[in-house]
């Protein structure tokens, strides 16, 4: 007797099997390996004699190719069918087992063309259905090739146009569903690098710094770093409208920034009263006048939170109408807030103060970078100031006697703070400033210049600054009109508050940014309350405004990342400058334990081969530079010797990374300059922590 076969559905597939015994409900049966299965009999598709089952699923898969599947599709009925009958129906006459699990096979594999509807039964898909899917299948066929040539490109270092195109997006913001990405992940698979390598061997950016740059556009600028353009003569005049009525200061205000500087947003003045004491005034940009709340502008600085640096350029908060109108440009009569500070006899006590909203005229923009060698504190102490050559580094300034009493008051203010805080402020602070200059053929070159922070010019317009934001921070509080602070409890860390509190890290009981409204939204907004407290006003946030928390949350969020971006700049333009010289040997700084810092550019690097011992804080040693990589920013070196250094100049070499009563934190990618510091270099973004 002649063995018996089965067609069953087993886990989607069909299988094919000898029946060893069937009870009705389920069937024993053996596979062509031996493997014996308990198979139900609703599962049973077919029942079949001959050929062996073997030899019927190798027949059948081979010719459930060859049919037709369109020719299959006309034949069917629009309604639901059995397979068997259909087989019938396509045959032309009572079909075989082969034919039958042939036409079964290639039904059940085309979902497109037929939906199963239960065992062995399916229904063509409507006419317009199949033409939309095929359609979607010829697509995603399309998409698959252009994949493979696209990936294949990348791999072979070439990028195409629309994958260049979405460059930046693809690795911080990526649609991972799009065919872009698709191909570059292939890509990846290919080479076996990341993504980022792929696409800058494949010349998708021109360099590393293009793609460092992309990528950060990407994240936090996708709609680009532009402004819609704006009428900067309808808004000097509407702000000379606004302003007409303001009373004109008597003082000859001046400003102290770097050449680089192009928002300028603080001006001091020295001035002498009729009973001979000094009056000093700080005198801050007004953009808030232009910049009500939720008008247009306002919008745009809130979006954007601050100006974002990095060496070579910079991303400014406002556009450039607004800055034009309201930056204390030489020469210029603009409106500013200001703050009188009246002096005692001696010009190192503050005995009152006075808030005014008032135009100046701007008698001078002085340069750091140009003045920073000949206006040293040694120069500011001699009277007359003359050296042994008979040269006046001040000679012909009309600022010289206010840069005196300046100075005096500064090393007063810096005494009582010093007082308050407890211990000396770190002051021999070696800063770097980047200049990133281009050649004839329009080749980079980098330039990074060492600055002691502790230069007069520097720690007068901190100490000034402080002295502000202090005081003006009081007169919010004392008005009961809210303000966004900046506090800091003793050993703790600096955070942004909307109640006054003591900044235990510069020695203030209360300290509100309020002196770089160009630049900062939050001394903006602060600027707004003040100037409503100084004319007599409602402030436009009121006590508990939700608004103010909003603020602060999104301005930490940006700043920290523009903080984090300008550090990675820096950390490249250090690579950079690495590669321009040909030496490999440098002097190095120990920061701390296996932490070191280039002497002569802000490059810290990791040296774990450093002796055990024998090299503290502040130690000079010699390291060989072995390779460094502009996309990773990472950077190998070997320790060669301890170098020969007078502890002064080791002590001036290390850079003391304050957290303001905090655990320093050490990791390059995190340091940055004090509150103090900061508003004496605008072209850097402030902050007070490490």
């Amino acid at each position: 007797m002649a063995s018996t076969h089965v067609l069953f559905e087993e886990d989607g597939g069909f299988k094919a099997a000898t029946v060893l015994s069937d009870a009705g409900a389920s069937l024993q049966v053996e596979s062509a390996t031996g493997k014996r299965t308990k198979v139900k009999s609703t599962s049973v598709m077919l029942r079949f004699t001959e050929p062996s089952a073997t030899e019927l699923m190798q027949r059948a898969q081979r010719d459930a190719q060859d049919i037709d599947l369109d020719f299959l599709w006309e034949c069917a009925p629009q309604e639901e069918f059995d397979f068997t009958g259909l087989a019938q129906d396509y045959y032309g006459h009572a079909p075989s087992a082969v034919e039958s699990a042939s036409l079964l096979l290639r039904v059940h594999a085309s979902p497109v063309y037929f939906y199963r509807k239960g065992k062995g039964r399916y229904r063509p898909a409507p006419p317009d259905t199949l033409k939309a899917a095929l359609a979607a299948l010829e697509r995603k066929k399309e998409q698959a090739e252009r994949i493979e040539v696209w990936a294949a490109a990348l791999a072979a270092g070439t990028v195409p146009d629309p994958v260049a195109h979405e460059a930046a997006r693809l690795l911080v913001r990526p649609d991972k569903n799009s065919i872009e990405w698709r191909a570059l992940e292939r890509a990846c698979a290919l080479t076996r690098a990341p993504a980022a390598r792929v696409l800058l061997n494949a010349g998708a950016f021109p360099d590393a710094r293009a793609l460092h740059l992309g990528c950060f556009m990407a994240e936090h600028f996708p709609r680009g770093p532009g402004f819609a353009s704006s009428d900067a003569a309808a808004l000097a005049s509407e702000l000379d409208a606004l302003t007409a009525d303001l009373p004109l200061s008597d003082a000859q205000p001046f400003s102290i920034d770097d050449s680089t500087t192009t928002e300028i947003d603080d001006c001091l003045s020295v001035q002498t009263l009729a009973d001979g004491r000094l009056r000093v005034g700080v005198h801050i940009a007004a953009p808030a006048l232009l910049l009500g709340r939720d008008t247009p502008l306002d919008r745009l600085a809130r979006d954007r939170m601050s100006t974002v640096y990095m060496p070579g350029d910079k991303i400014t908060m406002l556009p450039d109408a607004p800055i034009a109108c309201c930056s204390l440009e030489a020469g210029r009569t603009v409106p500013a807030l200001s703050l009188y500070a009246d002096l005692d006899e001696a010009g190192t006590r503050v005995l009152t103060f006075e808030s005014r909203l008032e135009r100046i005229h701007v008698a001078a923009n002085l340069r750091h970078d140009r003045l920073d060698d000949r206006i040293t504190e040694e120069a500011l102490q001699r009277d007359p100031l003359t050296d042994p050559q008979g040269d006046d580094p001040l000679a012909g300034m009309d600022q010289a006697g206010a840069l005196r009493a300046l100075w005096r008051l500064t090393l007063a203010l810096s005494a009582e703070r010093d007082r308050v805080r407890g211990k000396p402020e770190a002051r021999h602070r070696v800063d770097f400033s980047f200049y990133v200059d281009l050649d004839e053929q329009g080749a980079q070159s980098v330039r990074i210049v060492q600055r002691r922070r502790d230069a007069p010019l520097d720690r007068i317009v901190a100490e000034l600054m402080i002295l502000a934001n202090s005081a003006w921070g009081r007169m919010l509080a004392d008005h009961r009109a809210p303000g966004i602070y900046r506090a800091q409890p003793p050993g703790g860390r600096v955070v942004m508050t909307t109640q006054p509190a003591a900044h235990q890290g510069l020695g203030v009981a209360q300290y509100a940014w309020s002196t770089s409204p160009l630049r900062r939204y939050v001394d903006l907004l602060n600027q707004r309350q003040l100037i409503a407290v100084t004319l007599g006003q409602a402030p436009p946030h009121a006590a508990g405004d939700a608004d103010l928390f909003a603020v602060i949350s999104a301005f930490d969020a940006r700043y920290g990342a523009y903080a984090e971006f300008q550090q990675r700049m820096e950390r490249y333009w250090c690579l950079r400058w690495l590669g321009q010289h040909e030496v490999s040997r440098h002097e190095a700084v120990v920061v701390r334990e296996d932490l070191v810092r280039l002497a002569q550019a802000p490059l810290y690097l990791r040296m774990p081969e450093l002796p055990a011992v024998g090299l503290a804080a502040g130690q000079r040693i010699l390291i060989d530079m072995l390779e460094h990589d502009l996309l990773d920013l990472t950077v190998s070196a070997r320790f060669v010797s301890i170098a020969s250094t007078s502890a002064q100049d080791a002590m001036d070499l290390l850079e003391p990374v304050e957290d303001e009563g905090a655990e320093p934190v050490l990791d390059p990618a995190a340091m940055q300059a004090t509150d103090a510091m900061a508003d004496s270099a605008p072209e850097s973004p402030p902050a007070e922590s490490a």
